[in-house]
């Protein structure tokens, strides 16, 4: 049976459905075409690599310091041909006064004698060439050269009654200071000696140089002499002795007899320092020269030094003044080291140059004295002799060098 209705119904719901899918197909976009990024896309990049840090370097063994005497061949020494070791033969035998009760030099210094006291040059070089053995000084970092300074016996004017003119002490040892070697109880510091004082019952540091100032005469030492110039008077304990013209014209000659214990400061650096001086006018004549132009700062300059130097008075009138070895020095042959390398009292050959130049100065000298400022193996302060000229020679004197040391045939070098 047939519905009218029916079909007209249905021819409706027909269209409506076309044109829903007309209209759908109308307002999509077509799909791109696929392409190799979209098919396979690129990877995203890695994180970083976590980056370890370096591994610490294992520390360095440090390198055994060189030994401070190496042999030597006589044509090393640099310039021995050329000088007269017969100039040296007079501080020889003096040295030989105080060496020849040692087994190890009683031989050389026979020879030495029996030669008389003016070989000549070549039987001089001879007799050096046949009984010592050359040693060449190195420092520990293997380097061989090393600072030669200058020193000289100074003139000072003073008096043994002090006044307005003559204010400035020079002080002999003072009773409460205590001189401790340390030698007995360990042999390897047999060049150390403490200098201290007591404390109630302990043994502390004795006074430094400003300590000394204040304590003026409260400080049980006596007074040898009285200075004219304080500038000066510090210059002579820098040089270890010199000499004092009192006012009646006469000298006296004054030797080191002992020092507080404290390290020695150069004052010319402090000046350098506070740049009150270059380095060029550094020397000994421009620091009396600004010590006198800044009065009011003198005992300031002064004190930078803690190191002081007490003396004695000598009854010795000729000759240079008295080394460390006990010995008068000789002009331009004698020289300061330091004992801890050198044997005090040997030869030693030096090869350097003339102050503020480049004159080669090599000849053979007597390590006959030592000094505070004199540290290290090659290392030596060049005596120069007395007065005005030998001061000015030593004030500029700051030269490089070269040393040997001049040990009798089958003689061990000494260990510092």
């Amino acid at each position: 049976m047939t519905f009218p209705l029916l079909r007209p119904l249905r021819l409706l719901a027909g269209a409506l459905l076309l044109g829903l899918l007309l209209g759908g197909c109308a307002s999509r976009t077509p799909a791109p075409p696929p392409t190799a990024e979209t098919v396979c896309p690129k990877p995203l990049p890695c994180p970083a690599c976590p980056v370890c840090p370096a591994a610490e370097p294992a520390p360095l063994t440090p390198p055994e310091p060189a030994a401070p005497l190496q042999a030597a061949d006589w044509s090393a020494l640099e310039g021995w041909q050329q000088d007269d070791p017969s100039a040296a033969w007079t501080p020889l035998l003096a040295s030989c006064r105080a060496l020849e009760r040692r087994a190890e030099w009683q031989s050389v210094c026979g020879l030495a004698r029996a030669l008389g006291e003016q070989p000549g040059p070549a039987l001089a070089r001879q007799f050096f060439e046949q009984n010592f053995t050359p040693w060449q000084m190195v420092n520990p970092d293997g380097s061989r050269e090393g600072l030669v300074t200058g020193y000289y016996e100074p003139l000072i004017k003073g008096s043994r009654q002090r006044s307005a003119r003559y204010r400035w002490p020079v002080h002999g040892v003072p009773t409460d200071m205590l001189t401790v070697d340390l030698s007995e109880l360990y042999p390897e510091l047999k060049n150390m000696r403490l200098r201290g004082r007591l404390d109630g019952n302990r043994v502390v540091p004795y006074f430094s140089r400003a300590e000394l100032e204040q304590r003026g005469e409260a400080l049980p030492a006596p007074v040898l002499l009285w200075a004219e110039d304080a500038i000066d008077l510090f210059f002579l304990q820098v040089q270890g002795s010199g000499r004092v013209e009192l006012p009646d014209g006469s000298r006296v000659r004054i030797g080191y007899a002992d020092q507080n214990g404290h390290p020695y400061t150069s004052i010319g650096r402090w000046l350098i320092a506070q740049g009150e001086l270059t380095l060029e006018r550094a020397s000994m004549q421009g620091i009396k020269d600004w010590a006198r132009r800044n009065p009011q700062r003198l005992s300031e300059l002064l004190n930078a030094n803690p190191s002081y130097v007490f003396f004695r008075e000598l009854t010795q009138a000729g000759g240079g003044p008295l080394g460390a070895l006990g010995v008068p020095l000789s002009d331009e042959r004698s020289i300061a080291i330091d004992p801890r390398f050198v044997p005090l009292g040997a030869p030693v050959f030096l090869a350097t140059t003339y102050p503020l130049s480049d004159r080669p100065l090599r000849r053979l000298m007597l390590a006959q004295d030592t000094g505070g400022a004199i540290k290290g193996a090659v290392r030596a302060d060049f005596f120069w002799g007395f007065g005005a000229e030998a001061g000015a020679r030593a004030g500029r004197m700051r030269q490089q060098g070269r040393m040997w040391v001049l040990l009798p045939r089958g003689m061990t070098p000494p260990q510092p």
